[in-house]
């Protein structure tokens, strides 16, 4: 049977358990929060929010009504932008980072206005899943392709497991599954 242990935590909103680095195979790294832990059979499991924001940034394809935004995974791609990002995002004192499993910028993000909102309607036929909502920090060219950089007002969360070795190792979907009921009575019961 499950027992879960949750650490006390104080009132304070901004209080985090603490941090942890999480390492991808690339060898980059993520700063994040313990937002919460959970311990399951003498398992160690952490709801982790970088420390820094998430960004995207998407190519925008075609003209007027048929325009789509597209995002820029091809890490090829990514690198062959990533200079001018940074310059653009510079100019709002953001420092644009190449992390672990997303983009992130460090810095003070502008205030949310409903004019640079973007809604991003995600299909999936599996899945009933919610448009995400984006904010706009910044547009650039290269090479006649227009790209924009968001940042999603949602949380971007990790979920992962503590390892023997101390490490943090991210949750595969069916792992995630099997122990996303636990960390959603915590949270309903926090929020009585």
């Amino acid at each position: 049977m499950f027992s879960p242990d949750f650490p006390e935590e104080n009132d304070n909103d901004n209080a985090h358990v603490g941090s942890i680095t999480l390492t991808d195979d690339k060898e980059r790294s993520l700063e994040c929060y313990i937002e919460h832990s959970l311990s399951v059979d003498e398992q160690e499991y952490v709801l982790l929010l970088p420390v820094d924001s998430p960004v995207e940034i998407f190519a925008w394809q075609g003209d007027g009504e048929e325009e789509e935004a597209i995002l820029v995974e091809d890490d090829a791609i990514i690198e062959q932008i990533f200079g001018i990002a940074q310059a653009v995002l510079s100019e709002q004192n953001l420092i644009l980072k190449n992390t672990a499993y997303a983009l992130t910028v460090a810095g003070e993000l502008p205030p949310v206005e409903e004019s640079e909102l973007f809604t991003l309607e995600i299909e999936d036929e599996g899945a009933d899943l919610e448009p995400e909502q984006l904010q706009l920090l910044a547009s650039f060219y290269r090479e006649e392709q227009e790209y924009a950089i968001y940042t999603p007002l949602d949380p971007l969360l990790f979920f992962a497991r503590i390892a023997k070795t101390g490490k943090p190792e991210l949750l595969s979907p069916e792992e995630f599954r099997q122990v996303q009921p636990l960390l959603e009575e915590h949270l309903f019961n926090e929020v009585e």
